[in-house]
């Protein structure tokens, strides 16, 4: 017979396999996410959405200046003729 030895055995090669099975696929998918080929810059899309006209000249210079700004200070704020607000 197996006695209770081994199924404790039995139990616990079953838990390992089904938790490295399980870390496997966690840490392939994890992976395949991360490693975009085509990484896209945040000025990329910007001029993205200005070439399909869901924002203004005005709010692409303004998030433009946002974004190639130094962190931590905020351009001012213009209009569509390029005054500061």
């Amino acid at each position: 017979g197996w006695g209770w030895g081994g199924w404790v055995r039995m139990t616990l090669a079953m838990l390992a396999f089904w938790g490295a099975l399980i870390w496997l696929i966690v840490t392939l998918a994890g992976r395949s996410s991360k490693d975009d080929p085509n990484p896209r810059h945040a000025e990329e899309v910007l001029a993205e959405r200005f070439a399909r006209g869901e924002i203004d000249d005005a709010e692409y210079q303004d998030r433009l200046r946002v974004l190639q700004d130094r962190p931590g200070r905020r351009p001012p704020r213009l209009d569509k003729n390029g005054a500061q607000r």
